[in-house]
């Protein structure tokens, strides 16, 4: 049962992000996860978000809690919510923290009740446009502005459309600790910007092969979605660094402000 005044999840259609973040995933990127990583980012994260002690974070889609749980380590009060289960069981396994609180549900829909609750929002590690039709991303900026509170902060990090393009690359493959031999070979359509990934791997499990799909955006147009939801992009930079976005930067770091509600004229 749905408790009162939330919403129930958006169906997810079959669409490939329903099911691909499994375990599979986490041997998939496992080169990319690494605890000393993490906490840079969250130190950097930290650093731009000039939040007092006990502030109010939404990390959406949190994935495994890796961000998450260094937040509220660092003493947020953090809400971390995920479409994917599995990552969940793994984000909770880790123990649980005081002000911590993870939950499953879809970003399209975020709960009635978080309206303008969180001093910031912050949505990372290229986990925007997933969705098969461009009025969801719209959907989720949307969101992210309605939970956001007047004058709070959002982070985003992602890929750059811009830097991708600049250095595209067609394949790669590397190992991961198992000796699983993954391999990505890439495709992008520049009418709709969506870029395509078929993963393949080899290992002690067998081969096995599936595909992904993003839309990528260029920091232009993402900044003009999020300036019709209300949210004004104040900074950019190349990814996690502090050098300023360039049209080579294969990843950026957004942070905005949403805006403040207009004051009510006062009477004579």
């Amino acid at each position: 049962m749905t408790p009162p005044g939330e919403r129930t999840r958006v169906a997810p259609s079959g669409e490939w992000w329903a099911s691909y973040f499994d375990a599979r995933y986490l041997t998939e990127y496992e080169p990319l996860f690494n605890d000393g990583q993490d906490r840079r980012d969250v130190a950097r994260l930290i650093e731009l978000l000039e939040l007092p002690v006990g502030a109010r974070v939404l990390d959406v889609p949190c994935g495994q809690g890796r961000h998450a749980r260094l937040l509220a380590e660092a003493g947020y009060a953090v809400d971390a919510l995920d479409y994917s289960g599995h990552l969940l069981d793994v984000a909770r396994a880790q123990g649980p923290h005081e002000g911590l609180h993870y939950r499953r549900g879809d970003m399209r829909a975020l709960p009635v009740r978080w309206t303008q609750r969180f001093d910031a929002v912050m949505n990372v590690f290229t986990s925007f446009g997933f969705f098969l039709h461009p009025s969801d991303d719209r959907r989720v900026l949307r969101e992210f502005a309605r939970v956001l509170k007047p004058g709070g902060t959002f982070v985003w990090h992602g890929a750059s459309r811009d830097g991708v393009m600049a250095r595209f690359l067609d394949r790669d493959w590397w190992h991961t600790m198992d000796h699983t031999m993954v391999a990505h070979e890439r495709t992008f359509d520049p009418l709709s910007g969506v870029l395509s990934v078929e993963v393949q791997w080899r290992g002690s499990t067998g081969p096995g092969h599936r595909t992904y799909r993003i839309r990528l955006y260029t920091a232009t147009a993402l900044a003009g979605m999020l300036a019709t939801e209300g949210i004004v992009v104040e900074q950019a930079f190349d990814g996690w660094t502090s050098r300023p976005l360039t049209r080579r930067s294969g990843e950026m770091l957004l942070i905005g402000r949403k805006r403040e509600l207009p004051r009510a004229p006062r009477g004579k």
